[in-house]
């Protein structure tokens, strides 16, 4: 007998990543739901516009609404909203019971999916590598075993969490394995950030915002699969070993995220990181938590080894330092590998940029009133490009140091001298290559 119950009505809390892909898996294609709108924060310049019809499936016409989550309350009473889901990264726990207490004020349920909702299941072995924070050194180590997994022959593909700014149909299932690839995408720096390492390692990294899809090309030529998580959420697909990263730069911070805890429960195996550039009460107070918390799971520890190709440039020398732009804002950090870098080759002087900063970058600066010593690269859109080429060319540095992943001077222009600093992850030890050389004997077969 058919229902007459009408679908219940429902808001996905979201940044573009996460709140997509759960979309797709658990709400697209079931009449019970209708999801009436997409909130967004922490990424710029994603509100006012729809997810495409095209993508949200025969239920939606129409498309989907992209509004601001500051309209939350009003959005949940003139629609009539049953229930608000939140599907996005690196909130502490306070924030998101500060978002399910405005859901319970405005009259509405709150929810949280499961990963056994979410979770894709791989034709291929599925290694994850997970985190408890923004900007631990999740790609860094990605990097680090998709490396490894090549040398011995095996197939790999490396899939990232999802940065869909752009055109959204166009980013459905996306492949990159050359320069070129990214220039006709037309990717943002935050993108560049991501690709870029893997395309210079010669490996090729699949990405998009229907993962499914993306599922599908990256598992067609590959004998395993690496996730590379973003912020500190949970893996999109299935893992049979999930790696799950832990910074010792801040203790504390493994049971005080959301869904970073989660992560570090859930984790075959622990990496403590950054263990060369922390104090050593911070190592060893982690290595004790993960010790108490995860006793089964091998314990592993890393650190992040920099490297730039002149180090004569920044000694001595007035310095700006561009960083990676999730680590610095809402990853909370205040500085990064760029001013590990400029004491480490002894820059006379890093100079503040806030006097300078202009447009959007003086308005990231008021927002997150942390920064000081380094400039986020916020290359969400060609204004933010601008505005970050036209701070540093006001700034009085002579070099500017550049700690993004990607190469900034292939996007910016200015006076000062570029030096890029990048790092790649070491292992202060021989657990991990166990650890992997197991997962080999386990689950693939020798080339």
């Amino acid at each position: 007998m058919a229902s007459n119950r009408k679908p219940r009505r429902v808001v996905i809390l979201g940044a573009a990543g996460r709140d997509f892909h759960d979309f797709n898996t658990v709400f697209r294609d079931d009449p019970s739901s209708r999801v009436v709108a997409f909130t967004a924060a922490q990424i710029p310049d994603i509100t006012d516009r729809r997810y495409p019809p095209s993508l949200a499936g025969d239920l939606y016409p129409d498309g989907i609404a992209i509004v601001p989550e500051s309209e939350l309350e009003a959005l949940i009473q003139r629609e009539e909203i049953n229930q608000v889901c939140l599907c996005y990264s690196d909130l502490s726990h306070a924030d998101v019971m500060h978002k399910a207490s405005r859901t319970l004020a405005a009259g509405a349920g709150f929810e949280m999916l499961g990963p056994n909702a979410t979770m894709l299941r791989a034709s291929v072995p599925v290694i994850s590598v997970c985190a408890v924070r923004t900007g631990v050194g999740k790609s860094a180590l990605s990097r680090f075993i998709v490396r490894w997994l090549r040398d011995r022959g095996f197939r790999v593909s490396a899939v990232r969490h999802p940065m869909p700014y752009g055109d959204l149909e166009k980013q459905v299932a996306q492949r990159f394995d050359s320069s070129a690839a990214l220039d006709e995408a037309d990717v943002t720096i935050e993108e560049r950030e991501e690709y870029e390492p893997y395309i210079a390692m010669g490996a090729t990294v699949f990405a998009g915002v229907d993962y499914a899809r993306v599922l599908e090309l990256a598992q067609q030529d590959a004998d395993v699969l690496v996730w590379d998580g973003g912020n500190n959420d949970l893996p999109f697909f299935r893992p049979d070993l999930h790696l799950v990263m832990l910074d010792a730069h801040r203790p504390g911070h493994e049971i005080a995220y959301h869904p970073g805890e989660a992560n570090f429960r859930m984790a075959d195996v622990v990496v403590v990181n950054k263990i060369d550039t922390a104090p050593a009460e911070n190592v060893e107070a982690l290595l004790e938590r993960a010790a108490a918390m995860k006793p089964e799971a091998p314990l592993v520890r890393g650190a992040l080894e920099l490297r730039t190709s002149a180090p004569d440039a920044i000694r001595d020398a007035r310095v700006v330092i561009v960083g990676d732009g999730p680590t610095l804002t809402h990853g909370g950090m205040a500085s990064g590998a760029g001013s590990v870098a400029a004491r480490r080759f002894g820059a006379g002087e890093i100079v503040d940029a806030r006097p300078f900063a202009i447009g959007t970058l003086a308005e990231t600066f008021r927002q997150f009133p942390h920064l000081r010593d380094e400039i986020p690269a916020m290359g969400y859109s060609a204004q933010q490009i601008r505005d970050l080429e036209e701070t540093l060319g006001r700034t009085p540095a002579e070099v500017v140091i550049d700690a993004t992943p990607a190469d900034l001077s292939r996007r910016i222009h200015v006076d000062q001298t570029i030096v890029n600093v990048d790092y790649e992850f070491a292992e202060r030890g021989e657990i991990l290559s166990t650890v992997l050389e197991d997962f080999g004997n386990r689950f693939l077969e020798r080339p």
